[in-house]
Formats: C-alpha cells, structure tokens, sequence
C-alpha cells in the first residue's frame, strides 16, 4: 500500500523520526530509506534503538511508542496523503481476470482508510496488515498470509494458487527480495527508491499509470 496505492513514505518516515527524538534518538532521512522503511512499526522501532545501542524496550513501553506514531501518523495522513494517479483504474482492470490481495505493514485502520479514499475498498479479496501477522514485511508472513487468504476464497473446484503464479507489487528492495525467494514475480514502482534500486524486480515501473495486464502476463511466459 505504502508507496504503492499512497504517496505516504514520507509521513511514516516523519513521524518516525519524531516519536524517536523524543527518546534522544535522531535517525537521518538516509538513514530511514536505507534500514527501516520495508519494516512494520514495531520492526522499525526494534532496529532503530538496536542500532543506536538501546536496550530493548519492555512491552508497555513498546506499545506507547507504537501508540505515539501511530496518533502522529494519521494526524499527518489527514493532512498530506495522495492517492497515486491511475492506481483506481490498474486496479479495477486487475480484477476484471485476477483475484487480488493487499499485502501491508500499516496496521489495519491505516488501510482500510487509504483503500477507501482511494475507492477500490471492495475489490481486493484479501487484506493482510501488520495486525494480522506475528512477523511483519520485510518478513515473508504477510505474503504467505495473502496467498492462504486468496486460496480459501477460490471458487469450489478451481485449483490452487501457487506462488509462482502470483505477482508482487512493492517499492521496497527488501520486499521485492523477499517475494522472489517465495517464487513470486515482482514489479518494483519506483517511487521511493530509484529504479536501480530496484533491479533484482523482474519489471520496474514509475507509475501504475498506463500498466496493462498484457505486459505483466509476460513476466509468466
């Protein structure tokens, strides 16, 4: 979703960023991008104060900071989230032939508010967030989770969904690699990394605008 359907990197990052200095941790935006962007929130924080030689906060004190970025986030979503251009139309397109699945490290509340301002809310039969896993992305569950998810929800008598028969939508690196080693095709969007970051995707994109399902059918010949 991040970076994929919303322009909305940038606010985790900022709001990251803020709940962090408040603990006496200053994380650069380079910084950002390079370790922790692919994470969930709890992933970001966890190697965000091992890196800084913090010791590992308790669970109490997790949750307040999770809590913290999460008030800080929406506040800023509200203000500042775009909906990329032609995401509405490539999705409704997808759909027409293949049963489509969201696959997030934003929790739940975060999604289901970008997937209806966005207005494809119903079109994807399965959602998985970081609510819904135990090991979020870069973490290969929420992938698995979508793809179980997709499987149950075939019609009775058509066959399995194998992973080499899926496609993987991500603007991450760390994403993009994780999904390979599942067997999944990828196509890297470059909108929070440069296209040569994204090189082990077997096609990279700008943009959905304009993307047929005639060209991604390829990747599978």
């Amino acid at each position: 979703m991040d970076g994929v359907i919303c322009d909305s990197e940038p606010l985790h990052m900022q709001a990251f960023q803020s709940i962090l200095k408040n603990e006496g941790v200053i994380i650069t935006d380079q910084e950002y991008y390079d370790k922790y962007l692919a994470h969930d929130d709890r992933g970001s924080f966890e190697a965000a104060l091992k890196a800084h030689h913090r010791p590992p906060l308790d669970i109490k004190q997790m949750n307040a900071l999770l809590t913290a970025k999460a008030r800080s986030f929406d506040e800023l979503m509200k203000e500042r989230m775009i909906i990329y251009p032609g995401v509405e139309s490539f999705v409704k397109k997808a759909t027409v032939k293949y049963s489509l699945a969201l696959a997030s490290g934003a929790r739940r509340l975060e999604v289901e508010y970008v997937l209806k301002k966005a207005k494809i809310r119903d079109i994807f039969s399965a959602i998985v967030s970081a609510d819904e896993v135990k090991n979020g992305k870069p973490q290969p569950e929420s992938f698995e989770r979508a793809l179980i998810l997709l499987n149950q929800m075939r019609l009775e008598g058509t066959p399995e969904i194998l992973a080499s028969q899926t496609l993987v939508i991500e603007d991450s690196p760390r994403c993009i690699r994780t999904a390979k080693a599942l067997g999944m095709k990828t196509v890297g969007m470059a909108t929070s990394y440069k296209p040569d970051d994204l090189k082990e995707a077997d096609l990279i994109v700008n943009s959905l605008v304009g993307l047929e399902m005639d060209v991604l059918e390829k990747l599978f010949v």
